[in-house]
């Protein structure tokens, strides 16, 4: 019979399910080296946020096939050493996506009508009715930033509410919006016509700080802001200044920069602000769900059937794994780099296997350029089982088709995309020792393997374009790794292809541009 090692707490239901298929030893609070010692002995390993999953503990698992993570991230497992030993991870990344949206809700509501202050007051044995006079949310509007499963549930409940719907969101089509009852605008649209601004989206880069002095100056003084989603979206100081001095009426924080909240401006408001420690997911049905979630999925590779929600490839096994691995690989990088090209809105993805590729199996690369295209999108929470899903209810539309008879390389994948930047294609292929190479970009023939930080030119074939770039960015201080420039046909049309050591800084693009003979330029980080 199998065995499952649970070693951080789980609801009492994910124990009765895991219990039907195997043996169960719930060992919590066990130290990594003390993991390490036991772990060859299981089959499976279940846990939440207190385990860490390391490549120590994982290489150690030798009779392992699945480790399941009862919750949405799986940052406190090393997902790479697993796939590499031909483990399935899992998660439930749907169990707490109505609590998360309730809670916004709720957040919503009791800062309208001051419930918290209120509460208090009246247990310090006061009745002061005037201090706490609220606002309605009955036709007011709300803007949601991210329209994901979360977003869409908390959209739902707020027009059944009577609210007006605006929403904010790159990575999802006009169609699917409106589907939602929510008009898609631009970021500075819904801050500056939204009384209520609700976060759904992750922390990345790019949303690191979005809400920040600038986006503050331009709400209007009864807008109220509310966060559950990820710490750090929201400048804290910044917010805290606003509220202080009227530019805002309020914020509903269940989020934060540094994590247990520390010393912070925001402690010392009153009814305006409203606090609370990470209970987005802290639901009783939450816990139980994502430990339903998991237990089952467990309980379904233990039998030998797929598992819903893997994180890393799903259904294969380490055989196939071996031989497609780095070409998922490729057409995961090949997605992401066209996504950025082709603009956060994709409507079309064409996937075009040539060579070799054509003959193989095509499904783990299609949904392997998907997961690439929607990362930027989504991060972490798009996997290989999800990237599908993801993709259909974004309204991309995915075409696949095979050409045999390109023999450039042994095999190589094309994708197309069209955005809201335009339609762009890329195509890459892998050399003999594995290395990834971007061989077209656009049309215009080029030879280059994908970095972390790029640069992207269309300009006309003159002399002296090289240099004036390079100059440019020199005086920003921007390093040059490599360059290459693609082109058809001498005095035409050019791409121009840099790695660059650090990403551009702001406004640089638009220097860029004015550079003559310089028609357009993206960057794309990887």
């Amino acid at each position: 019979m199998s065995k499952v090692l649970v070693s951080d707490p789980i609801d009492q239901a994910g124990i009765d399910i895991l219990s039907q298929v195997a043996t169960v030893d719930v060992r919590t609070g066990l130290k990594p080296e003390e993991l390490v010692q036991i772990i060859s002995e299981y089959d499976a390993l279940m846990i939440r946020s207190g385990t860490r999953v390391t490549k120590e503990i994982i290489e150690a698992g030798t009779q392992l096939k699945i480790i399941g993570r009862a919750g949405v991230g799986v940052d406190n497992v090393d997902v790479a050493a697993a796939t590499r030993q031909g483990i399935v991870v899992v998660n439930s990344p749907e169990g707490n996506t109505i609590a998360a949206a309730e809670h916004a809700l709720a957040m919503m509501l009791s800062l309208s009508r001051h419930i918290p202050d209120a509460n208090a007051s009246v247990k310090r044995g006061e009745w002061d009715r005037k201090t706490f006079v609220g606002a309605e949310v009955y036709k007011k509007t709300i803007g949601i930033v991210g329209l994901g499963k979360i977003g869409s549930h908390v959209a739902a409940v707020a027009k059944a509410m009577g609210m007006k719907l605006l929403a904010y969101d790159p990575f999802i089509s006009t169609e699917r919006a409106e589907q939602l009852g929510c008009q898609l605008v631009d970021m500075d649209l819904l801050v500056q016509q939204a009384d209520y601004i609700t976060l759904h989206i992750p922390k990345t880069p790019e949303t690191t700080h979005l809400i920040n002095a600038t986006m503050l100056a331009k709400m209007k003084p009864t807008t109220r802001i509310i966060n559950c989603a990820r710490g750090g979206i929201i400048d804290e100081e910044a917010l805290a200044t606003a509220i202080k001095e009227g530019k805002i009426a309020g914020a509903a924080l269940d989020v934060f920069d540094s994590e247990p909240l520390g010393e912070s401006s925001l402690r010392s408001l009153g009814k305006e602000v409203i606090l609370t420690p990470h209970l987005g997911a802290s639901t009783t049905e939450a816990q139980v769900n994502v430990a339903i979630d998991v237990a089952e999925q467990i309980r379904d590779v233990l039998l030998g059937l797929p598992a819903r929600s893997a994180v890393n490839i799903p259904g294969l096994g380490p055989d196939i794994l071996e031989e497609l691995k780095p070409y998922m690989q490729l057409a995961e990088t090949l997605g992401n780099l066209v996504g950025q090209l082709a603009g956060g809105r994709v409507e079309l993805l064409n996937v075009r296997l040539q060579g070799e590729l054509a003959t193989n199996k095509s499904q783990p690369l299609v949904v392997a350029s998907l997961k690439g295209l929607l990362f930027q999108a989504l991060r972490e929470r798009v996997n290989y089982v999800n990237a599908s899903i993801e993709a259909k209810e974004r309204g991309i539309r995915v075409i696949e088709t095979r050409d045999a008879a390109i023999k450039d390389y042994a095999g190589s994948i094309h994708l197309e995309a069209t955005g809201s930047l335009g339609t762009h294609a890329v195509t890459g292929a892998l050399l003999g020792d594995g290395e990834i190479r971007l061989t077209n970009l656009d049309g215009f023939p080029i030879n280059v393997p994908p970095s972390h930080h790029m640069l992207f030119t269309v300009h006309r074939d003159m002399p002296g374009i090289i240099g004036k770039l390079g100059s440019l960015l020199g005086s920003f201080n921007v390093n040059i790794a490599s360059m290459q420039v693609g082109r058809k046909i001498v005095r035409g049309d050019a791409v121009m292809v840099l790695s660059l050591d650090d990403p551009l800084p702001d406004g640089i693009l638009t220097e860029i541009t004015k550079v003559p003979g310089i028609r357009d330029a993206y960057t794309v980080t990887l």
